[in-house]
């Protein structure tokens, strides 16, 4: 679980002082008044607001008084995907970067930022919604990696991607019936190399944004594998492939 903040003052105050939040949860009916500066706050830092029955709050903070109001703190500040350029610019290494579609399960997110860790990426971005988050359990599941890997999480995948491929980037995307192996393919030079979530891959749109699509080769009965495994599996080629 994220560290929760509860309460009105302490949630304000979080905010006001640009500490790094997940999301936001209101009770229902209660967005207006003092609580009406949380929402506009937490809006300027385009952090999510979800709005939920008052008997929820009291399950998410047992005990203590939240007000209508919890703030989940994230493990690790996030940063902006020019930050993780500036990485790869620093290093004057060509940027690798990884780009997550709907990963839910924390350990698979820690799990992945101990590989790109170890593999020497310049960074990993994740969507704002429908994923998980910098939790205290991503952290732990990463072994202290996500002290190190700079995380972006963004609003939109499909414009990001954009941004990156007019930066002359080149964007592969893992997929089960993808017509490359990942071992024939030209993985070299500046790439985003981009990962769909557990059981479902990667969503359509991000699909048909990418300049070329890889699969792992499956002989057994299991129609794939884990993500942060396949993410593994791919970095490394790509660390190989860099020589």
């Amino acid at each position: 679980m994220s560290e929760i903040i509860a309460g009105r003052n302490p949630v304000r105050e979080a905010l006001r002082a640009g500490r790094p939040i997940n999301k936001v949860v209101m009770a229902k009916g209660t967005g207006t008044g003092p609580l009406s500066e949380i929402i506009m706050l937490a809006r300027e830092r385009n952090i999510p607001v979800q709005m939920v029955d008052r008997a929820h709050l009291d399950k998410l903070n047992p005990g203590a008084p939240h007000q209508g109001v919890v703030a989940y703190a994230a493990a690790k500040e996030y940063v902006e995907v020019e930050d993780i350029l500036e990485t790869a610019r620093a290093r004057g290494e060509d940027p690798f970067i990884v780009m997550l579609d709907e990963i839910n399960d924390p350990h698979n997110l820690g799990a992945i930022l101990r590989t790109v860790d170890a593999a020497g990426a310049h960074g990993v971005i994740i969507p704002q919604r429908r994923s998980v988050a910098l939790t205290s359990t991503v952290a732990k599941a990463s072994a202290g990696a996500v002290e190190y890997v700079p995380v972006a999480r963004v609003t939109n995948l499909d414009q990001t991607i954009r941004q990156l491929k007019n930066q002359g980037i080149w964007v592969v995307g893992a997929d089960m019936e993808g017509p490359q192996i990942h071992w024939k393919a030209k993985l070299t030079g500046p790439l985003l190399l981009v990962i769909g979530g557990e059981g479902k891959g990667i969503g359509r749109l991000i699909k048909e944004r990418c300049d070329m699509l890889v699969r792992l080769p499956m002989a057994g009965r299991v129609g794939s594998l884990n993500a942060s495994v396949a993410a593994a599996l791919l970095v490394y080629e790509v660390v190989r492939q860099r020589g």
